[in-house]
C-alpha cells in the first residue's frame, strides 16, 4: 500500500475539480501537469501509482487528509466520476448503499424501490436488513414517490 508522501510527491490534487495531475514527467508519454488516470466503464476514475491501480476517490481522500479512508468512500451526489472533495465522504457500507440512486439491472420497473405486483405497483424498502412494504399504487411513479419519501426518512445515508 502506498503512503501519502509518495502520492503527494507524484501527484497534484485539485479539491475543487477532483482531478489529479502528474507532478513530474513519466517516461516519454506522460508530461508534468498532464491529467492522471483514466475513466473505467462504470464511471470511476483510476490512477496507476507505483505499478498499482488505485481508485481516484480513495487517492483523493489520502491526498487531502493524509490517511487512507477507514470505510467506503461515497460519492454524495451519486456521480462516480465526480471526485471533488466536497462530494466525498467516508461512509459505512450501509450508508453507501443507502445513497444508491439508480435501480439494479434486474429491476424491471426502472425505478428504485418499485416492482410490478399483479395490476398494481409495489413500493418496498429495506431498513436494517428487514423488508417493509410501503404500499401498493396505481402507477409506478406514485410508488416511487412513496419509496423516496420513506428512503429520506429511514436511510441515514440517503442524500436524494
Amino acid at each position: 500500500m502506498i503512503d501519502v508522501a509518495t502520492v503527494r510527491d507524484m501527484l497534484d490534487f485539485d479539491p475543487e475539480t477532483g482531478e489529479f495531475a502528474w507532478r513530474n514527467p513519466i517516461g516519454t508519454k506522460v508530461k508534468a501537469g498532464q491529467r492522471a488516470g483514466n475513466r473505467r466503464h462504470d464511471g470511476y476514475w483510476r490512477i496507476r501509482v507505483c505499478g498499482e491501480l488505485h481508485l481516484s476517490h480513495r487517492l483523493a481522500w489520502l491526498h487531502a487528509y493524509g490517511v487512507w479512508p477507514t470505510k467506503h468512500i461515497d460519492h454524495i451526489n451519486g456521480d462516480t466520476s465526480d471526485n471533488r472533495l466536497c462530494n466525498l465522504r467516508d461512509a459505512s457500507r450501509a450508508e453507501n448503499a443507502q445513497n444508491q440512486r439508480t435501480p439494479m439491472v434486474t429491476n424491471t420497473s426502472g425505478l428504485l424501490g418499485v416492482s410490478k405486483d399483479g395490476n398494481r405497483w409495489r413500493a418496498r424498502i429495506y431498513v436494517a436488513g428487514h423488508e417493509t412494504v410501503i404500499g401498493y399504487f396505481d402507477t409506478p411513479q406514485a410508488a416511487h414517490s412513496a419509496y423516496v419519501e420513506a428512503k429520506r426518512r429511514d436511510h441515514a445515508g440517503c442524500t436524494i
